[in-house]
Formats: C-alpha cells, sequence, structure tokens
C-alpha cells in the first residue's frame, strides 16, 4: 500500500453536514485541509433529508433550541453558541443558499431542493481552500509521529490532526456503516449503545393496520412503560400497514429510546403502551357532554352513522369494534355505560408498541462516543490529542425541525476550528525543534 510522507494539517473523514462545516472552517482558519468522502459525490443523507427538500435548521432562540435536544444538551451550549441557527443561515446564504422559514420556525432552501444546500456547503468549503477527496475508503486511523495516520483502501496518509466526522448507522445507503463507532472503541473511547432513533413503531394489535394511511391531526399521544409517563408530544401522526409513524410518534421515539437505553431494557422487556388522545382539547366531562348532545339529536340515527361526526371514515369500524358497540345500534338504545366506553375510546386508545422498524429506516442513531471524553468547546478527545469528533457519532442528538442538522453544522464548525488550532501549535512546536 502506498504511504504518502508529506504531512497534511487537517484530514477531515466524511463529507456530510459535520465534515463539509469542518472542512471548510478549518480551512478559513489557515489549515491545508483534506476531506475523504467514501462515496462518489458528498452529502448524500442531506441529500434525503426534509423529503428531499432538507430542512437546513430551526429559526428558533436559544432557549427553544434546548428544549428540543433529547439527549446532552449541555454538552453543545458552546458549539451552539459559536454557530447557532442565525450564523448558519447567513453562511448558507453568502454560500448562494436563499432560505426560507416555514411553519415551526423550520429553515429550507427557497428552491426546495435538498441538493442545493449540498453544492453551498461544498462550495464554502472548497472556497475557503479545503481540497475534496470522493471514493475514498478509510479503513483505520491510528496515532503515528508527529501526528495521525488515516488508512484508506488505496494508501496511508498523514495529518497532524484528524477530525471524524462519520455520521451514525441510519440510513445505510447513504455509507453510513458507524464506522466512527469502532474506530473510538479502538482508540480507548467509551461508545453509548447506540439505538435508531426517530423512527417508526410496530405495534402488537393487528386493527391498526386497519386504519393504513390514516393521517391524524391535533391529537395528543402519550407513552407508558409499567405504569410510568415516558413522554407525552401533540401534534400530527399517521397510521401505517406496520404500526404509526408521523412527527410525534418519531419525537416519541427518542425518548422511548433514550428510557430504554437508560433503564437497560429492551422493547420486549419493557412492553410500551401508547395512549392516544383523539380529543385532547375536551375534558372527559365535556366529551361526554359533547356526546349526550350527539345521540339526543338523532335518536333514530345508527351508532355507526354517529361516528362520523367524531371520526374520519378510516377509523369508524375500528372504533365500533373497539368499543363493542353494534354499528347498528340506535342511538336511543345506547346505555351510559357504553356512552362511557366510547368517551374513553375516544380519550385513550391504547396500543402496545412491539418494537421499531429497522434501524435503516431511522431518521439518527443515538448513543456514540460519549460526550464526557471530548471538549465541548472544541470537540477533540480528552483520550487522543489531535483527534476530533463531531456530528451524530457523538453520543447527542434532537427532535425532528432542523434540530439535528444544527448540531451536525454546531459541532463540525467546532471541530474544525479547533483541529486548525491544533494543527498550527503543533507546527510551531516542530519548527522550535
Amino acid at each position: 500500500m502506498k504511504k504518502t510522507d508529506v504531512m497534511t494539517d487537517v484530514i477531515v473523514i466524511g463529507a456530510g453536514a459535520a465534515g463539509l462545516l469542518a472542512a471548510g472552517r478549518a480551512a478559513a482558519q489557515g489549515a491545508q485541509v483534506l476531506l475523504l468522502e467514501q462515496n462518489e459525490k458528498p452529502g448524500r443523507k442531506i441529500g434525503i433529508t426534509g423529503k428531499g427538500r432538507c430542512n437546513v435548521t430551526n429559526a428558533c432562540d436559544a432557549r427553544t433550541f434546548q428544549e428540543h435536544i433529547v439527549t446532552n444538551g449541555r454538552f453543545l451550549f458552546s458549539a451552539l453558541h459559536r454557530l447557532g441557527p442565525a450564523e448558519m443561515m447567513a453562511l448558507l446564504e453568502e454560500a448562494g443558499v436563499p432560505l426560507k422559514v416555514e411553519r415551526g420556525n423550520r429553515v429550507f432552501p427557497v428552491s426546495d431542493r435538498a441538493f442545493d444546500v449540498i453544492d453551498g456547503l461544498v462550495r464554502y468549503a472548497k472556497r475557503n481552500g479545503a481540497r475534496l477527496r470522493t471514493g475514498v475508503t478509510v479503513r483505520r486511523i491510528q496515532p503515528a509521529a508527529g501526528g495521525w495516520q488515516v488508512v484508506t483502501d488505496q494508501e496511508v496518509l498523514t495529518a497532524r490532526a484528524v477530525i471524524a466526522a462519520t455520521g451514525g448507522q441510519s440510513y445505510a445507503s447513504t455509507g453510513a456503516h458507524g464506522d466512527g463507532y469502532r474506530w473510538a472503541g479502538a482508540l480507548g473511547h467509551t461508545v453509548q449503545a447506540c439505538r435508531p432513533a426517530l423512527i417508526p413503531f410496530t405495534v402488537k394489535e393487528k386493527w391498526a393496520a386497519e386504519m393504513m394511511g390514516l393521517s391524524l391531526k391535533n391529537i395528543a399521544i402519550r407513552i407508558e412503560v409499567g405504569g410510568k409517563k415516558v413522554c407525552e408530544e401533540f401534534g400530527e401522526m399517521l397510521f401505517t400497514h406496520f404500526g404509526v409513524s408521523g412527527p410525534v410518534i418519531l419525537s416519541a421515539s427518542s425518548y422511548l429510546q433514550r428510557y430504554l437505553r437508560e433503564q437497560g431494557r429492551s422493547f420486549a422487556e419493557a412492553a410500551p403502551v401508547l395512549h392516544l388522545d383523539l380529543k385532547p382539547a375536551l375534558s372527559p366531562e365535556e366529551l361526554d357532554e359533547r356526546l349526550v348532545r350527539e345521540l339526543e339529536a338523532a335518536p333514530a340515527k345508527n351508532y355507526r352513522n354517529l361516528l362520523t361526526a367524531l371520526l374520519p371514515q378510516k377509523m369508524i369500524g375500528v372504533m365500533v369494534k373497539l368499543t363493542g358497540i353494534p354499528g347498528d345500534k340506535k342511538a336511543a338504545d345506547i346505555r351510559r355505560e357504553e356512552r362511557l366506553r366510547l368517551r374513553e375510546q375516544l380519550k385513550n386508545m391504547t396500543m402496545t408498541l412491539s418494537g421499531t422498524r429497522p434501524a435503516d429506516e431511522a431518521v439518527i442513531t443515538m448513543g456514540g462516543v460519549a460526550v464526557n471524553e471530548v471538549d465541548p468547546k472544541t470537540m477533540e478527545s480528552r483520550l487522543c490529542p489531535g483527534l476530533f469528533w463531531a456530528g451524530e457519532v457523538l453520543d447527542v442528538d434532537a427532535l425532528t425541525g432542523g434540530f439535528n442538522l444544527q448540531i451536525a453544522f454546531s459541532t463540525g464548525y467546532a471541530a474544525g476550528e479547533g483541529a486548525a488550532a491544533y494543527a498550527e501549535q503543533i507546527k510551531q512546536e516542530e519548527a522550535m525543534q
């Protein structure tokens, strides 16, 4: 295998969101930067985010941003202060990517094209002087005299500093195979257990599949394990052929996965229960009053037909089944205990969560390099001088809405600054010898 003797200041591994920012920022600080990407084109995962539109960040204030971080929010204070949503938006605009803000402060390119974001990030890196090489698979990284060796499938490269921005394990088709976790473990880092996050759930109940394709808005969910509340969410959800998905489900999955990780329990052991409130704006008493009015207003109407005023069409057959009230029963004949059964189902429809979809369908990976072993200001390893971590490979994650991409940008930016400063310090020490 060919060995390159020329020492580069900084090698960045992975040309995703974190890697592109890291390479661009390190180069802007005057470092000689080589960015390596195993795919033939950079930013493949960016290209599929936001259904191809790319929700680049969230234009909210710092407090709101922190509220949307699920794991290790305190670790991110410094990085987000250095490059927050406003700074990231300005960076992209300067790189030729006009932006717009939509519902929930979600930021998208005006073109609605994720590939325009990729092009802008590549321009940012290259204009600052970073060199990009694609189609390069890194096998391992290892300490060497005066810096680090990066062993690829073609050659051995050397650098004063290395930034690993290799991503997680979600969307393996984009090249995310968890390489960074293996390298971290081999170098003595603690790697927190990885679980798929922001991922749909499968459910035990067969009737859920009868509502496949049904999208619900303004509903509330609660997930409990052994009667203990793990999380609550309000918004939109979707029934699928395998179970449930949609924004509130994806968010809830992150909180549940963190809880299960902390408890050291599997889905099978925990048997989480999803509680669905179809009428969260009404208290049980207010809903009961409404049901009484509906029944009294149309005494000759069939129960199934009465439900059309309360539920989407796809849900009516399931509700008839769950309440045990005959669909052709007249409103005037529905007893109080039957009405209360209907109220209970409207306020507390329950499903047993049996697991998640395959990890490859997760938006992100929860877990990764333990943050107590990483300097939060520079992203430098506390165990391996000259090695920096950025992006999803770290044990940090957030909810949907542009937060995870911003975390990747912020940690990449910090790592770029840190690695450039480290490389400069090493060069000065070399000059004095």
